[in-house]
């Protein structure tokens, strides 16, 4: 990890780097004290989930359009005024909790746009990344960036319950200043030459190209569909975890925030080492030895009760993770064109949100319907079968 932190990448990277680990404090903290801020307004169970449905809606519903927008404009200056808005609306809402006058619209609608934003800030600054890193840099850049958003799951959610008891406003006022901070960080860095501009036509025409380059790269497309299928696995077995740990491993509150930390700990751990395992085995080795890894994951927490098997093996999952997303992160950013890598990115990201919601609602009725580890049972076949079907796209990796 060490290795990791010390390398120099250049200094736009150092600026970049150090926005995103500040504005992803302020993420955490906003992710842990929003729900309390509804809860403080309703009981209703269906309102305070509203909340985080409402920050992810934009991926659903305007990621494409949010990624041919970053291939139109300038990244950087996109990302700076993004930051801006988004540290504008938090400081509105910051007001309205203070003066007593927030309401569920009100925090609905903050979280809406913040969702917004992220579909244009998080696109900008991964279509940036290869522009201000040398490629052969690019999986510790990813890694850096991976390794501190796991140092900040530490970190910025317990902040946010603790500044949320101090004061309403506190979470959220702070997450504003991270917003300004992270907008000042990015106009620092030098700008980007330009790439090579596609041709204007409509919104339509721009994101069907997107589209199709993606479906038409045999690698991307295979790790798209992987992910997104896989998510909906992945999310049908975790959206219950909470319940399979108190029901079948006969964990409490503070049980179940261990088992959470076992898996911010891994990430890290993954974060270190990403690189080094890509370049001693190879990319096609790893990512096919990380398919494995689900199966087995899913299939140990379908049989086991004991808590110390349980934790073992998502910090096993967890390396996995953190491994796979620097890999495939890095493979996409030196393969899409730079005309085309926001609009490439938003479709990739896409598939992947809409497997996550997908298998979130899912995940509940799968436990109605049969029992707790029925979701771990379906996710380590449909794992299973990724894996076969994905194996020989994967060499080209």
């Amino acid at each position: 990890m060490r290795a990791l932190l010390s390398a120099p990448i250049g200094a736009d990277f150092n600026r970049l780097w150090t926005a995103s680990a500040i504005s992803n404090i302020g993420d955490g903290v906003t992710m842990a004290a929003g729900p309390l801020l509804v809860a403080s307004i309703s009981d209703n169970p269906s309102l305070i989930a509203g909340a985080v449905f409402a920050q992810q809606l934009p991926w659903l519903g305007i990621a494409l359009i949010s990624g041919a927008w970053v291939d139109r404009l300038d990244r950087r200056n996109l990302a700076v005024v993004v930051n801006l808005l988004r540290a504008l609306a938090l400081g509105v809402l910051t007001t309205t909790i203070a003066t007593g006058t927030v309401t569920v619209a009100v925090i609905y609608l903050v979280m809406f746009l913040l969702g917004v934003g992220e579909t244009l800030a998080d696109t900008a600054v991964g279509a940036m990344l290869p522009a201000i890193v040398a490629s052969e840099r690019l999986p510790s850049a990813n890694a850096r960036l991976g390794a501190t958003f796991s140092v900040n799951q530490f970190v910025a959610k317990p902040l946010g319950a603790w500044l949320f008891v101090i004061s309403a406003a506190a979470p959220f006022g702070l997450d504003a200043l991270t917003f300004g901070a992270a907008a000042a960080l990015i106009a620092g860095i030098r700008p980007v030459p330009p790439s090579e501009l596609h041709e204007r036509t409509s919104l339509r025409r721009e994101i069907g190209a997107g589209v199709r380059w993606l479906w038409n790269h045999r690698l991307l497309r295979t790790l798209a569909v992987s992910m997104g299928i896989g998510n909906i696995a992945y999310c049908a077995a975790f959206a219950v975890f909470v319940l399979y740990c108190r029901d079948r491993l006969g964990l409490g509150e503070v049980g179940y925030g261990v088992l959470l930390t076992a898996f911010a700990v891994g990430g890290l751990f993954g974060a270190g080492v990403a690189a080094r395992l890509s370049d001693r085995f190879g990319n096609a080795a790893v990512l096919r030895a990380g398919l494995i890894i689900e199966v087995i994951v899913h299939l140990t927490l379908a049989v086991t009760t004991s808590p110390w098997v349980a934790a073992a093996i998502l910090v096993v999952f967890s390396i996995h993770t953190m491994v796979w997303g620097v890999i495939t992160s890095t493979v996409g950013q030196r393969a899409v064109p730079d005309p085309l890598r926001g609009r490439v990115s938003s479709v990739y990201f896409l598939i992947q949100t809409g497997g996550a919601a997908l298998g979130s609602l899912l995940g509940g009725l799968l436990a109605g319907v049969w029992s707790i580890t029925t979701p771990f049972w379906i996710a380590a076949a449909t794992m299973a079968l990724i894996t076969l079907g994905a194996w020989r796209p994967l060499r080209e990796a």
